[in-house]
């Protein structure tokens, strides 16, 4: 089954992760990494949960630790009580993943790269990590912290573009700009916007 590609903000979303192991460790990382809210729930928690997460409930899992979650991952090494956390959240229609059981998962992490607000992810409906993360790794070379850095160079120009140039130039003008920001292997100064902007606005870092 192929998954629509759904981009979800995270920035401080509650997320709860079932489980205190090396995998809930992976899982709580990348939530963490998008900037959810973490809560661990395990009757044994590895001490590095401890630094992405905000709480970490040492004991088993309760059916109200649900509450109020934007998102569940279910990585215990019971694959029944993985599946009974999957039951829950989809009976209160929250999102859940539960580990290496594709059949009791609502979404599914994909492999990624991200360079600041840039990402690229991949999956294949998980039929092939070994896919995924051939894809990844041949995205590397592209998608690299020069191609973050001029994303948000050229989002924070966007309300002078909008003022300066007629809309029918705009992408030719950003095209221009990234074009020159990757050929110079760098950010752009002001005076190097200005000209190519045609002397019309100043941009100010």
């Amino acid at each position: 089954m192929a998954y629509f590609p759904l981009f979800v903000e995270l920035k401080g979303a509650r997320c709860l992760v079932v489980g205190g192991g090396q995998i809930a460790l992976h899982k709580a990382k990348v939530l963490h990494e998008f900037g959810a809210e973490v809560t661990a729930v395990a009757k044994e928690v590895l001490p590095e949960l401890k630094e992405v997460c905000v709480s970490c409930r040492k004991r088993g899992f309760l059916p109200e630790d649900l509450d109020g979650q934007a998102l569940v991952v279910a990585a215990t090494d019971d694959a029944g009580l993985n599946r009974r956390i999957s039951i829950l959240c989809r009976t209160r229609r929250i999102p859940v993943n539960a580990v290496d059981q594709i059949e009791d998962c609502s979404f599914i992490f994909p492999a990624y790269l991200k360079e600041e607000e840039v990402v690229a992810a991949f999956v294949s409906g998980g039929q092939s990590p070994v896919v995924t993360q051939y894809l990844k790794e041949q995205t590397r070379p592209v998608l690299t912290e020069l191609v973050g850095r001029l994303a948000s160079q050229l989002g924070s120009l966007r309300e002078t573009v909008k003022r300066s140039v007629p809309e029918r130039e705009r992408k030719a003008v950003y095209r221009e700009l990234l074009r020159l920001g990757l050929e110079r292997e760098r950010i752009l100064t002001e005076e190097e916007i200005g000209q190519i902007l045609g002397g019309r606005a100043k941009w100010k870092e």
